[in-house]
């Protein structure tokens, strides 16, 4: 079902970010490390009660600012753009100034639902300046403190009031989605895709308001395709955002089974197209490279390209990777078979005693570094969960595993199973037995 989403915006210092972690009750810091990459994150989904919405956090809007005028045009817009609520946070302690006026402006213009929030209520003094801001007349008020978690609860009663209550409905197909910075060929690839497969069973609203996803027959089977490409945004300023792309991306991500990379082989490889693809392994989703705008028969360039590649997505190495040019229709056959590999990954079931079988050899062959004296025992492995495949190995002191030898293992399993595509998830626990 289509989830609710809520933006926090505000000048700088109000405490955004602390709300943004304290709502999704987890520390999740602006900036963040992810194997090999460190991205910006602006996006998280949260779950409350019956409800579950999507919340972003904006960047702090400052007219002292040299180029502020573009900037707050820019935030408020994707604010106002994105969200069904708006959080408009301010700091009690402080009085009314030109940054939260002009917010209030813009917000007032728009047709979407505003709670005006006063942050950092920690006694009675913090209260100083409250009735200022009544002025700017919004009509939905609540005082909190994120830092101390007061009144957190009392917000989100607020924000869901109108929500509907969650509902998980099962669909079986599978959903792809094309990611990837601006401009690297998403929207015509996914003509290219339709184009070629002509069998387009219908065009239905996504849970964006700037994505659609199509149904279409594959061999057939139907699968559901997610342009993230924002064809019907107005305007093309959103485009040039790497922010507003990121943001788009996170979302269509979540929604998918798997995740095609979209890299503009003209262009290069950038440092946004790596936090795209960290975010969609955080997710645990099948990831399949593709390189646009390839139109070269130069094998030595090709080969010289894939190692490019190898070398900056270290973190997604089990990831294929398929050379196209969309806008000539060249190689987009090599795309749904690799899809249907990645998703058949993701999906594996793998018998106990096949698995087992692997890792007694894979110990055998390479024993564990002792520690102290200690040296790590692995008593059996079972595969827990899929999207994406999780092993749980039982042993006699987790804390013995060291980072190296869980590679080893993640590579001994890959070496054994196909697995293709999908990342895979090692989690080690103390046999009950042991201490």
């Amino acid at each position: 079902m289509k989830l609710k989403t809520v933006a926090i915006v505000g000048r700088p210092n109000v405490g955004k970010s602390t709300l943004f972690n304290k709502l999704a009750k987890e520390k999740i810091s602006i900036i963040e490390d992810t194997p090999g990459v460190t991205r910006d994150r602006i996006y998280t989904e949260i779950n409350y009660l019956d409800y579950k919405f999507n919340l972003i956090d904006t960047g702090g809007i400052d007219l002292s600012e040299d180029n502020f005028n573009d900037l707050i045009e820019i935030q408020v817009n994707i604010a106002i753009d994105e969200a069904d609520v708006i959080l408009f946070l301010v700091d009690s302690k402080e009085s009314i100034n030109a940054n939260d006026k002009y917010l209030s402006n813009m917000l007032h213009k728009s047709s979407k639902r505003v709670i005006l929030v006063f942050n950092k209520i920690d006694n009675n003094d913090s209260l100083i300046h409250k009735f200022d801001y009544y002025e700017l007349g919004f009509q939905e008020v609540i005082e909190i403190s994120a830092e101390h978690n007061r009144g957190i609860n009392d917000l989100l009663d607020l924000i869901v009031k109108d929500f509907p209550k969650y509902e998980n409905i099962e669909d079986n197909r599978i959903k792809f989605s094309l990611i990837g910075r601006p401009n690297v060929g998403k929207s015509s690839l996914v003509n290219a895709i339709l184009g070629s497969e002509k069998l387009i069973v219908s065009s239905i609203a996504g849970t964006t308001r700037d994505a659609v996803d199509t149904v279409f027959k594959y061999e057939g089977d139907e699968y559901v395709i997610i342009d993230t490409a924002g064809i019907r945004k107005r305007g093309k300023i959103y485009e040039n955002i790497e922010k507003y792309s990121l943001l788009r991306s996170l979302k269509a991500i979540d929604r998918s089974d798997v995740c095609l990379l979209i890299i503009d082989y003209i262009d290069g490889i950038k440092e946004h197209d790596k936090h795209i693809a960290s975010y969609a392994l955080e997710k645990g989703k099948g990831i399949v490279i593709i390189v646009n705008k390839y139109d070269e028969n130069n094998e030595e360039k090709k080969k010289e390209f894939i190692k490019l590649i190898r070398a900056e997505f270290q973190f997604i190495p089990y990831a294929n990777i398929v050379f196209v040019t969309a806008l000539y229709k060249k190689r987009i056959s090599l795309i749904m078979p690799e899809v249907l590999k990645a998703y058949e990954s993701t999906t594996k079931r793998i018998q106990t005693s096949v698995l087992n079988e692997i890792i007694d050899e894979a110990y055998n062959l390479n024993l564990p570094p002792t520690y102290k004296g200690k040296r790590l025992k692995i008593y059996y492995v079972a595969e827990e969960d899929i999207k994406p495949p999780k092993f749980v190995f039982y042993v006699n002191n987790k804390n013995l595993v060291h980072f190296s030898y869980y590679r080893y293992l993640e590579n001994k399993l890959r070496e054994n199973i196909e697995l293709t595509g999908s990342p895979i998830i090692l989690k080690f626990k103390n046999r009950n037995n042991d201490k």
